[in-house]
C-alpha cells in the first residue's frame, strides 16, 4: 500500500486546496475548511512560500483554524526548513491555528520514505494554543523533545521512524496529549526503534490523558504487543492500534493471556499476519464483550527462497 490520496479532512473540517495563482476559484469562509497550501513536486511555477504569501493576502487568516501543508517543490531532495520558517513568521497572522499536518504528499509526488523533512518542533513552539499535530515522512525527521501544555493530538507517520524521534516524543512533556499515532516502519526505509525506546510512552504516566494509543505500520508489531500485554499505559485507554504492520500470532497470544483489554472500545488490528483459529479467540473473547475490533487481514506473505514466510508493514517505501 502506499498513500495515494490527500487528506480529506482535518480537525473535523473538509479539506480545501488553495488554488494555483492562475485559477479562478470563490473561497470558502475561512474557517469553514482545512486549507491546504501545495506546489507541483517537481518543476513548480511558484515556490510554497510563494503560495503560502498568496494565501495570507487573500484569506482572513485571523479566523482559519486548520492548515495543511502539501507537497513543497523537489520534496525528494528538499526539507521543509523554509516552509517551517515561513509558517513561524507569520503566526501572528495565524491566532486561531488549532490543527497543523505538514507533508500531506501523495506517492505520486514524492514516496513516503523519500520525503525529506526537518526540524519540526518550531511549530509547536510558535503555536502553543495548537491542538493537533501531524508529520508525514521519516527521512531527516527531527523532533527534540518538547513541551505543549494544549496539544492533544500528534501523528507521526513514517516508512522507516529513527528511535531519536521515537525517544524524544516520549520524553516530551504532553499533559493534554489524548492521541499518540506513531507509523514506525521497517529497517530498509530508516527505522531504528526497539521496544526498549517505547517504554516511556507504555509506562503511562508521562501522558497522564492518553485514551488513543497507535503504534503500528511496524515490523516489530509481534514485540510491541507482548510489551503492550503488561504495559500500564494500556488501563488507561480506548482505542489500541497495532495496525498496518507485521502482528501474528505470537503478538496477539500475547494480548489474549496478559492485562484486561474488555475496557477498550476499540482495538485496531487490521493488516495482519493472524491465523483463523486466533482471529476467532479475539471475536469471541473481545468481541463479545463489546470491544469493537477490526481483524481485516490486509497483509499477504510471499515465500523467500528459503521457504520462510516474509511479511510486510502496509507502507514502507
Amino acid at each position: 500500500m502506499t498513500i495515494s490520496s490527500h487528506l480529506q479532512e482535518l480537525n473535523g473540517l473538509p479539506a480545501f486546496d488553495f488554488p494555483a495563482a492562475t485559477a479562478k476559484a470563490e473561497l470558502p469562509a475561512p474557517g469553514s475548511v482545512a486549507w491546504r497550501i501545495s506546489v507541483d513536486s517537481y518543476e513548480a511555477e511558484e515556490e510554497w512560500e510563494e503560495a503560502f504569501a498568496r494565501f495570507l493576502a487573500a484569506v482572513d487568516t485571523t479566523q482559519v483554524t486548520t492548515l495543511i501543508v502539501g507537497s513543497w517543490s523537489d520534496a525528494y531532495d528538499s526539507g521543509p526548513d523554509s516552509l517551517i520558517a515561513a509558517i513561524v513568521a507569520e503566526r501572528e497572522r495565524l491566532p486561531a491555528l488549532r490543527s497543523l499536518f505538514l507533508g500531506d504528499i501523495t506517492f505520486h509526488e514524492c514516496e513516503i520514505s523519500w520525503i525529506n523533512q526537518g526540524l519540526v518542533t518550531p511549530l509547536l513552539d510558535a503555536f502553543p494554543e495548537l491542538l493537533e499535530f501531524g508529520v508525514r515522512g521519516g527521512q531527516g525527521l527531527r523532533f527534540p523533545a518538547v513541551r505543549h501544555e494544549r496539544l492533544r493530538s500528534l501523528t507521526v507517520e513514517t516508512g522507516g521512524l529513527d528511535a531519536a524521534v521515537v525517544r524524544a516524543v516520549g520524553a516530551s512533556e504532553l499533559p493534554a496529549l489524548e492521541h499518540l499515532d506513531l507509523w514506525l516502519g521497517v529497517s530498509d526505509y530508516g527505522a531504528t526503534t526497539e521496544v526498549a525506546d517505547l517504554a516511556p510512552v507504555l509506562a503511562g504516566s508521562r501522558l497522564p490523558k492518553l485514551r488513543s494509543l497507535a503504534l503500528r505500520n511496524s515490523e516489530i508489531q509481534d514485540e510491541i504487543a507482548i510489551a503492550l500485554a503488561g504495559a500500564p499505559v494500556v488501563a488507561g485507554l480506548e482505542i489500541l492500534d497495532l495496525s498496518m504492520g507485521t502482528l501474528g500470532d505470537e503478538g496477539v497470544e500475547a494480548l489474549l493471556s496478559g492485562q484486561p483489554l474488555t475496557h477498550l472500545k476499540k482495538l485496531d488490528l487490521h493488516h495482519n499476519y493472524v491465523s483463523e483459529a486466533l482471529r476467532e479467540r479475539v471475536l469471541a473473547t473481545l468481541g463479545a464483550a463489546g470491544v469493537e475490533v477490526d481483524l481485516d487481514e490486509g497483509g499477504e506473505t510471499d515465500d523467500d527462497e528459503d521457504d520462510d514466510n516474509v511479511r510486510y508493514t502496509a507502507v514502507a517505501e
